[in-house]
């Protein structure tokens, strides 16, 4: 698959409060990748991803996705894109199932199509006995890759994943694993988010560190990764080669204090 899914050119975006959240970003996102955005909290990847979806408003700059202006197209725009936040937002009564169909509602798709549709997908994402049950009776887990479901119902071509699997046991996030893999391999691009640093080194082909509303790295993972210098990192303890890029990376940007809101 050729061309950008997602193209950001020197976004800014100052709060109110005078919070200046993102500085100066420019990032691009190739068509069909697996993408890890990664940044300690308050670094700014929630207010890019905000901007990028449509719900927080830029200060500066332009954002494309799949060459379409946000501003200028906003609906369009929100069409390419499903969104899986790091906060769990469906209503805990009603049934999985119904929770996805009414999501296919909101981009008109009818209920004879997406009933199906939504069965699928939540039988693929291991839901198939829990579909007809209460939502508030799943496991943190199963809340998880409902959200996932419901972002993936209208058949986006952008998913972007914030924090999927926090909270969610080793097991399950592999599996989680396997699933987000198969969808970049069926075209879907993802951006995610995460600090499981071991995830995104295991899942991502490209890689930036955001740190205080500034991008530090940009590139492939393999090009991040040979950053490394072979060094421990403080205390004694060597984690992976990404996890230490990391740490170092972040660490020494705090030696230039600026205002931050993730």
């Amino acid at each position: 698959m050729n061309g950008s899914a997602l193209v950001i050119k020197n976004l800014e975006k100052t709060y109110a409060g005078g919070t200046h959240a993102l500085r100066n970003v420019s990032l691009e996102v190739p068509a069909g990748d697996f993408f890890a955005l990664l940044g300690p909290n308050g670094a700014g990847k929630t207010t890019l991803i905000g901007v990028v979806t449509g719900l927080v408003s830029k200060t500066g700059g332009s954002v494309e996705v799949f060459g379409i202006d946000i501003e200028k197209e906003p609906e369009r725009a929100r069409t390419m894109i499903g969104l899986c936040g790091q906060e769990v937002n469906f209503d805990p009564w009603m049934k999985p199932l119904d929770i996805v169909v009414n999501q296919a509602g909101y981009y008109g798709i009818p209920r004879s199509a997406a009933i199906p549709r939504a069965k699928k997908i939540l039988e693929d994402l291991g839901l198939a006995d829990k579909m007809d049950q209460i939502g508030f009776r799943l496991s943190g887990g199963m809340k998880r890759r409902l959200m996932i479901a419901r972002a993936l119902i209208h058949e986006p071509k952008f998913l972007i994943l914030d924090e999927p699997t926090a909270g969610v046991d080793v097991e399950l996030r592999r599996s989680m694993w396997d699933y987000l893999t198969a969808l970049t391999k069926r075209g879907i691009t993802i951006l995610l988010t995460t600090h499981y640093l071991e995830e995104a080194e295991r899942l991502a082909k490209h890689v930036a560190i955001i740190n205080k509303g500034e991008i530090l790295v940009n590139g492939t993972m393999e090009e991040i990764l040979k950053l490394h210098d072979g060094s421990a990192s403080s205390g004694g303890y060597g984690g992976g080669k990404l996890e230490e890029i990391f740490v170092k990376l972040t660490t020494d940007s705090t030696n230039s204090p600026q205002d931050e809101k993730n």
